[in-house]
Parts: structure tokens; C-alpha cells; sequence
């Protein structure tokens, strides 16, 4: 028997489309993957030059399978400050913010970029979990008034240095004044979108939510790439040698259920994602704090990854994790996200290992695709640690319109 190594993936009636799905499948798309439930466009031939364009140019990427959960009503502010483990009274109508979703044990069910569009009225868009379900089910429980619904509502991302000129042609000189993390609303060719400035990529990027997007999502779509064409616009799907390079974490991969903040760096080092002195009892707050008294056993640390080419993770290079071992031979951790990176021409990672491995320099063994690679520990972000690249753009920003 032999092993076909790109079996496809069937499109049929029972999987879920984007919004934009018909739109973007005209750009040739290389592999889908599911993800909530909805065909996602993983890329589109060649995730390397996807990955330059990105860093030089500007992208466009189908993301309508972020789904948006939307709570409103009298109690919608308190159900969400419950939901998550920072403090809410610090955002502001108008303000986005990335979030866990903790469980009662304090483990991660899903990280959403939240956004308030109200006093009572937010966003949570989705990682690839359940979480109308789970929130429908709290609120039923409880006995708040909310209401708890899937919108009608599709992102798509513009990507890239150049995303700035893309964004003036369609909104217009005053889009350069939304602050990084925060939306407005907009009209384009009698659409309503709510525009963040947020994004995937650890680049100058935007995201356009659309309204009535099962009905106007492929119209969207034609209008940004028309506006994209004149500066060389490439649909890429999302870029996770970016995301790799910059620290940020994939749900289902890198933080689970079975993780919790502390141990993938977002509690000790980032005490504001977890906000344990704030009066809101939130959902998983007795569990997190006896677990910031205790401390953890494991970490999840970068890796430099010796041998050949690991690929770019959205790929099909890496179908399992990697396993990890000790330089004696025994098996410690895993490696849950890998790629090779152009920029720094050396395999990266993340490792959830044991807190004695944790150290910047501990050797490693990493059970690549190519067999028992020799590894070590380093400092993540890889890149730009203090985000000076969308800072730098901001500042270059504030030069042109001042």
C-alpha cells in the first residue's frame, strides 16, 4: 500500500463557507483546511512568496471563519467580563482587545480579539472552538439578560505595508486615525463594516467586518481587490511563519483546553491578560490564582530546530507534533508549532516543555520529519519584540497626517 500525500479535502454541502468563499476559491486556492466548522483557504500555492509579500507588499485573506459570537442586552457588559480573565472596565467603547476565554480550571478555551462597539454590545471573533455554545449554556445557566447570537457578520484582513495606501483609496485619509486595537465604523458603496486595526501578522494590517456579509461578501471582496490591484495585492492565507516569527499562539495547537496562561506566557510576564485583583469573579479566577501561587510544571519556550527545512506549518509538512527529548534521550514535551524561516534562515518553534528545560540555551532533541534534530531553547518573540515594526509605521503615519 502506498500513502497518498495530498489527499484533498471534499467541499460539500455539510461544511460551512466563508462569506467570501466564492470569491476567494477564483485565486486559485492550494488547500483548505475546516476550521469552526467552515472551509478555510490555508494558501494559495506557495506559503514562502505568500510569506515575502506580507513583509513587503500588501494581502488579502478570507478569514469569515472567525465567527463572531455577539452579546448584547442589560447584562451584556457584566457576562463578558465574566467570560474573561482581564479587567473589561479598562476597555473602551470603540476599543479591541485580545482575550482568553478561561474554563473553570482556569484552561483556555479560546483566545478572541474582542471588540466593544457598545456599553452593551460586544464581539468576541473566534478562534476555532465552540464558544457560542458554551456561552449560550453559561447565560441559560446563570440567568442573565443577554442575548447571545451568531451575527450576520464577515471579516476579511488586509495585510502589509502597504495595506495603508489600500485602506486611504477605500475609506479615505481619516482611516489613518484609528489607533492600533481600535475600530470604526464606515460605510463603503452602501456596505456597513466596522474597520479594527488588527491582525494576524505582527504587520501594519486592518480587518473589515461586514454586515450582511452572507449577502454582500463576495461584492466586498471584488471592491477591496479592485482598490488592492494598483498596488500589487496578493489573497495569501493566513501567514504562520509570520505568526511564528512574532510570538503569537494558535489555538488548537500552541494553547488548548488542557493549557492555561501561565504556562504559554500570559500571566507571570503578562499580567494584563490576566487580571486577578480586578472585583469581577470571572469564570476560571479561583483556579488561576491557586495556580500563580503554586506555579507550573511546564512552559512553552521557543526553539531553534536544527537539519533540513521543517516547511512552513501550513503546509502539510507537519501533520503531528514534534516530540521532544532531553539530550539523554528522554521524552519531555512536544514542539506544537514548527516552520522554517526565510528571514532568519533557521527552523523555529514553540515547545511546551518542563520549566527546568525553560532556560535560554538548554539543549534539546526534536523529532523533525527528517528524524532527531539537535535544538535549544531561546527567548520568543524570534522578531521584533517590542512590536516597533507597527510602531515605527504609526509613527511614520503620524509624520504624513500631522
Amino acid at each position: 500500500m502506498s500513502i497518498n500525500p495530498n489527499p484533498g479535502i471534499l467541499q460539500y454541502p455539510r461544511i460551512r463557507k466563508s462569506p467570501f468563499f466564492h470569491a476567494s476559491r477564483r485565486h486559485g486556492v492550494g488547500l483548505y483546511s475546516v476550521y469552526n466548522h467552515t472551509y478555510h483557504a490555508r494558501h494559495y500555492g506557495d506559503p514562502v512568496a505568500e510569506y515575502w509579500h506580507l513583509l513587503e507588499g500588501v494581502t488579502l485573506w478570507d478569514v469569515g471563519v472567525e465567527r463572531q459570537v455577539e452579546i448584547t442586552g442589560p447584562d451584556a457588559f457584566d457576562f463578558t467580563n465574566m467570560l474573561v480573565p482581564r479587567d473589561l472596565t479598562k476597555c473602551k467603547i470603540g476599543q479591541c482587545k485580545y482575550t482568553f476565554i478561561t474554563a473553570e480550571d482556569g484552561g483556555i478555551i479560546n483566545d478572541p480579539v474582542l471588540l466593544r462597539l457598545g456599553e452593551n454590545h460586544f464581539w468576541l471573533s473566534l478562534a476555532d472552538s465552540d464558544v457560542l455554545l458554551w456561552a449560550k449554556g453559561l447565560a441559560y445557566n446563570m440567568g442573565m439578560d443577554v442575548q447571545i447570537r451568531e451575527p450576520d457578520v464577515g471579516p476579511v484582513q488586509v495585510q502589509g505595508p502597504k495595506s495603508r495606501e489600500v485602506m486611504v483609496d477605500l475609506f479615505g485619509e481619516s482611516i489613518l486615525d484609528v489607533p492600533y486595537y481600535y475600530t470604526v465604523d464606515r460605510e463603503l458603496d452602501g456596505m456597513q463594516v466596522v474597520v479594527s486595526r488588527t491582525g494576524f501578522s505582527a504587520e501594519l494590517g486592518y480587518e473589515i467586518y461586514l454586515h450582511n456579509a452572507s449577502r454582500d461578501g463576495v461584492r466586498l471582496w471584488e471592491k477591496i481587490w479592485e482598490a488592492g490591484r494598483p498596488h500589487d495585492m496578493r489573497v495569501i492565507g493566513p501567514c504562520h511563519i509570520r505568526r511564528i516569527e512574532a510570538g503569537i499562539l494558535s489555538w488548537g495547537n500552541d494553547i488548548t483546553y488542557n493549557t492555561n496562561p501561565f504556562e504559554v506566557g500570559y500571566g507571570f510576564e503578562a499580567t494584563w491578560m490576566v487580571k486577578l485583583d480586578q472585583e469581577a469573579d470571572f469564570i476560571g479566577k479561583q483556579a488561576l490564582t491557586r495556580i500563580k501561587e503554586e506555579g507550573v510544571s511546564r512552559k512553552l519556550v521557543g526553539v531553534e530546530i536544527g537539519g533540513p527545512d521543517v516547511g512552513t506549518f501550513n503546509d502539510g509538512s507537519m501533520i503531528e507534533s514534534f516530540n521532544v527529548h532531553d539530550p539523554h534521550g528522554l521524552r519531555i514535551g512536544d514542539v506544537t508549532s514548527a516552520c522554517h524561516s526565510p528571514r532568519l534562515e533557521r527552523n523555529i518553534g514553540y515547545a511546551m516543555v518542563p520549566i527546568s528545560y525553560q532556560e535560554p540555551g538548554t539543549p534539546l532533541v526534536v523529532e523533525t520529519q527528517h528524524g532527531p534534530q539537535e535544538a535549544v531553547v531561546v527567548e520568543k518573540p524570534f522578531l521584533d519584540t517590542n512590536k516597533d515594526i507597527p510602531k515605527r509605521v504609526l509613527r511614520q503615519e503620524a509624520t504624513v497626517t500631522s
